[in-house]
């Protein structure tokens, strides 16, 4: 294997422990991409040193962990190249708690190292020899690289009694390297499915989001679901298994008569993947349609999903939450499933509407809102919408995205408002503001700092529940955008 491919930052480190007279092997995944062919992400070698020889050996380094690994710095400007992790060889206890091994120690061995870990194409190590890299692989890993086949190392049940995360780490590498999981290794996660209850929720979610980021996502989250996982990941996507939320489109490429809210999001998925859609989108097109179930009257073409888009908004907020991903991608994917759904008609949508709809959601997100619409359409059978709407829309949000849409955009600040009115906080004023932006959506000439003033001015001397009750009613408005479940509408388009 002398063509394979090193960069010289990273050998250079394996080179130096070995002048060091250390064993050093490159092992793990940037092993297995190397036999794919494909660039490593990062980069790990194993040795007989221990952590405080081989901090000897690079001054430039950080060693913060239980593991004994050492963080090396390189001098490379790729940004996958700058670290390289360096870890003695060790094995691990009993798994008590089947998240973390109750003690962690150094072996003498390359070969107890290998025996520990959890997939046969991960526990395979890399050394050059007299010009030659040679592989050294005592579990057939390059066999099931091969056959594209994800198999533990020994017996299954006991490295998933280990730690139940692998049970998600065996979907994730099938999901992310297009392979299948062996038999014996599918029957011992389908046994051991409720350990994961076990694993905490941030180890889940940067499993879930390395599913939802791979080329087979959706094939990720069915294998979840046939393995018994996905309960215990997302349970409120099951409830959409055989509930009807799609009827057959003419002229669909949809090969069913029926398609399940389910099957819905995943298709909805597989066009936000094969489009490249970033993460908070991809979310949303799998949870777009997460509150149908919930909001579901009628069978069939009289069915109605009236306010799922709300309901399915909120849900979203909260299985995001749950997941523990960082409160931007929360609020964001929230915001994206609870607007998704909107009708879009050249003769019919006003400057006003959409101005409405860029101040809900923000013209910064509007992108991926008008992107998370085709995956939705396309998921349903349906094209996607046509050019002309779709530069009409792009047009039409570029026009008004120049008129005050959000209220730090109108002439009258809420320090204004409070000096004004004499009242330096309270719900007064956040009411008062709402009802003036509404105002300013409908008319940006209004956002006049004197007409804004004077409207204030008058706002103010109402009662609190006058006052709250216009505040309501404009942040409630009917959004133009907003799709109407009406007969003909759902008719027309079957969803």
């Amino acid at each position: 294997m002398s063509k394979m491919k090193i960069p010289k930052e990273v050998k250079n480190v394996l080179e130096k422990m070995e002048e060091a007279k250390y064993e050093a092997y490159f092992v793990g995944g940037c092993v297995r991409d190397l036999l794919l062919g494909n660039e490593p992400k990062d980069w790990d070698i194993t040795t007989n040193a221990a952590p405080e020889q081989i901090q000897k050996v690079f001054s430039n380094n950080f060693y913060e962990n239980n593991f004994g690994t050492v963080s090396v710095i390189t001098d490379a400007e790729k940004e996958s190249l700058k670290v390289v992790e360096i870890t003695p060889y060790r094995l691990e206890g009993k798994y008590t708690d089947k998240r973390h091994p109750d003690e962690v120690r150094f072996a003498d061995k390359l070969e107890e190292d290998l025996s520990r870990r959890d997939f046969t194409v991960n526990a395979m190590a890399l050394k050059e020899e007299d010009g030659e890299w040679k592989v050294i692989d005592l579990f057939d890993g390059q066999k099931d690289l091969k056959n594209k086949i994800i198999c533990t190392v020994g017996e299954a049940e006991k490295r998933f009694n280990e730690d139940a995360l692998r049970l998600m780490r065996a979907v994730r590498f099938a999901s992310v390297l297009n392979f299948s999981i062996e038999e014996k290794t599918e029957k011992a996660i389908k046994k051991l499915s409720a350990t994961l209850e076990f694993v905490s929720k941030e180890r889940i979610r940067d499993e879930f989001e390395k599913i939802i980021m791979s080329a087979n996502a959706s094939f990720g989250i069915r294998k979840l679901e046939d393995l018994g996982l996905l309960k215990f990941v997302l349970p409120e996507l099951r409830e959409g298994i055989g509930v009807v939320g799609v009827t057959k489109q003419k002229k669909s490429h949809i090969k069913y008569d029926e398609l399940s809210v389910f099957e819905h999001n995943l298709l909805t998925l597989d066009y936000a993947v094969k489009n490249n859609f970033n993460l908070e989108t991809r979310l949303a097109a799998l949870l777009h349609d997460i509150a149908k179930p919930a909001t579901k009257k009628g069978e069939g073409l009289e069915a109605s999903f009236k306010m799922h888009e709300q309901v399915g908004g909120r849900m979203a907020l909260r299985i995001m939450d749950r997941l523990h991903f960082p409160k931007k991608v929360v609020e964001k994917v929230g915001l994206l499933v609870r607007w998704h759904f909107f009708f879009y008609n050249t003769d019919e949508v006003t400057d006003a509407g959409v101005r409405r709809l860029i101040s809900r959601v923000g013209s910064e997100n509007m992108g991926d809102l008008l992107r998370l619409r085709e995956a939705d359409r396309s998921g349903s059978g349906l094209p996607k919408i046509s050019p002309y709407r779709l530069q009409h829309l792009r047009y039409m949000i570029e026009r008004v995205s120049r008129d005050p849409i959000q209220p730090k955009m109108m002439k009258l600040r809420g320090d204004d408002l409070m000096k004004l009115i004499k009242v330096t906080s309270g719900p007064k004023i956040g009411w008062i503001l709402n009802a003036l932006l509404e105002e300013v959506l409908e008319e940006p000439k209004k956002n006049d700092k004197k007409y804004l003033s004077d409207r204030a001015k008058e706002l103010a001397k109402l009662s609190d529940k006058e006052l709250q009750k216009i505040s309501e009613e404009a942040r409630g408005k009917k959004d133009e955008l907003e799709e109407e479940i009406d007969e003909s509408i759902k008719r027309k388009y079957n969803v």
